[in-house]
């Protein structure tokens, strides 16, 4: 213990970085990798698993619900209008009523213009069954060969394909991007243990049941990505790296997944924000982290978050994909096929596809020939060349958050709060019929705590920005804040100065 007191924290990474294991949570990817590699693995965070009772939906989400009120369509149209005004480009009806031939299409170069020449990756379906068929054909004995000729004289009403396929079995789970791109048709329900950077706990889906599909996530990634066996676990020490949105009974419930059924050695929990400015060399910045589904500023002074400064956003990337596939169908620009986010989660992976190759932020009308793929059930991927337009609207969604019509999700169980093993803090065995939760509603008190409140905020990322850094204090403290604020990239990690220029480029963001 003397050593670790002493010794510098890059030491210790160098002696200890090849059994140290960094897990990065998110709501719609988990990150996890050893200390010593340049790069995780970034995988979806979800899992499918077969269902054996007929009849109910299949690779349907936690039943989300993604119908746009007639309010939230009104102040979406209005916010599209003040962002075409920003961009000086026509306005949602005067682009929709304008016919394609007038239309200009503008120049893509930049990151944009190597895409546009590539091949746009293709998804498929995954295969769910088990090849069992082919274990049992090899694993025939002489004898078995002559009892089976012995039974050929003997006339049999099912062929040798239908005999073939009966042998197959259905895989029990299946994780990642295997999980996304399930075909409708199969028996298989799909689940998110994380959303809007919360666990994702519901009347539909219990406490119990995501922890145990974390678990099991984390569980694979470390066998089939890692090759970090059962038995070496004890062996390894993991890191923990939190976004700011979880909470006491989270974080707990995270411990006790990794050392408990993880069996890792030990464990150390740290925050987005705070890793982010360890890892890029930096004491105080201001980090700005847009995720799939959350975005979150936080300022750190020494090395120390500032509970005051924290701001959560609940919109990221996934809302910015939805927005895309709004605009290019209000504008007649998307092929007539049958593309469901929800129903199809394969289809999600497309736009968001689309959203890394073509969307960015810049002044006038952004256009581009790309092919959209149709994924019918159980079918191979149809091409569909359109042109799409306005590709520079729905990244202002940041700004303009009323563009982004987020999903709503089942309300976590009233028990859920209740955390009668943390004798610390009286507030979560408060009596949510009074007073207890300061009149707010059941799911704003989730996210409350006395010490550190994390309401979401539907507010823009400028604005969202600005807030956290006037919230600092001092004026020094501010001044240095605003000439580092830092945006994160989830994927890699890294960290980049946020500079306010007429292009910024959105493909590595929103990704987490």
């Amino acid at each position: 213990m003397d050593y670790l007191k002493t010794v510098a924290p890059t030491q210790i990474l160098s002696e200890r970085g090849a059994n140290l294991v960094v897990i990065n949570l998110g709501s719609a990817n988990v990150r996890v990798g050893l200390a010593m590699d340049e790069k995780p693995f970034n995988v979806p965070n979800c899992i499918a698993r077969y269902m054996t009772q007929t009849g109910k939906p299949t690779v349907v989400d936690q039943m989300l619900n993604t119908q746009v009120t007639t309010n939230q369509h009104v102040d979406r149209e209005r916010a599209y209008n003040t962002a075409a005004s920003l961009l000086k480009i026509p306005f949602l009806d005067e682009s929709s009523s304008s016919g394609s031939a007038s239309r200009k299409m503008g120049r893509i170069d930049g990151f944009n213009q190597a895409s546009t020449t590539k091949k746009d990756a293709v998804f498929t379906w995954t295969d769910v069954y088990e090849d069992e068929h082919i274990s049992l054909a090899s694993s025939e004995t002489s004898s078995d060969k002559g009892e089976e000729s012995a039974s050929k004289a003997v006339p049999d009403v099912t062929d040798s394909k239908d005999t073939s396929e009966s042998k197959r079995k259905y895989r029990k789970t299946m994780f990642g991007e295997e999980a996304l791109t399930i075909s409708p048709k199969e028996p298989y329900c799909l689940y998110h243990p994380i959303r809007r950077g919360h666990f994702n706990v519901s009347p539909h889906y219990s406490a119990q049941r995501v922890c145990e599909d974390l678990t099991a996530i984390l569980d694979w990634i470390l066998l089939e990505k890692l090759h970090i066996t059962h038995r070496e676990r004890n062996s390894f020490h993991a890191v923990i790296v939190v976004p700011e949105t979880f909470d006491t009974r989270e974080i707990k419930e995270m411990l006790t997944i990794v050392l408990g059924e993880l069996h890792f050695n030990s464990a150390v929990v740290h925050q987005e924000g705070l890793s982010a400015v360890f890892g890029n060399g930096l004491s105080t910045a201001c980090i700005v982290n847009i995720g799939a589904q959350t975005s979150t500023v936080v300022c750190v002074e020494d090395g120390v978050s500032l509970p005051n400064t924290e701001k959560i956003l609940p919109f990221g990337g996934e809302d910015i994909c939805r927005c895309l596939l709004w605009i290019q169908r209000h504008n007649q620009k998307w092929p007539q096929i049958h593309t469901d986010v929800l129903a199809k989660p394969i289809d999600m992976l497309m736009l968001n596809q689309l959203k890394e190759s073509y969307c960015e932020i810049r002044a006038g009308e952004l256009e581009t020939v790309a092919t959209v793929h149709s994924y019918e059930e159980g079918m191979s991927a149809v091409p569909h060349k359109t042109n799409l337009t306005s590709l520079n609207v729905p990244p202002m969604g940041l700004f303009y958050p009323n563009l982004l019509v987020p999903e709503v999700f089942p309300q976590a169980p009233r028990q859920w709060f209740q955390d009668h093993e943390n004798m610390l803090e009286d507030t979560w065995n408060m009596d949510f019929g009074g007073g207890g939760n300061m009149g707010l509603p059941m799911w704003d008190s989730f996210a409350f705590s006395p010490s550190k409140p994390k309401k979401e905020e539907k507010i823009g990322l400028a604005e969202a920005i600005t807030s956290s850094i006037l919230s600092a204090g001092r004026i020094d403290l501010r001044r240095k804040l605003f000439s580092s604020i830092q945006l994160v990239d989830p994927e890699n990690l890294f960290l980049y100065t946020l500079k306010f220029s007429p292009c910024i480029s959105l493909k590595h963001w929103a990704t987490m």
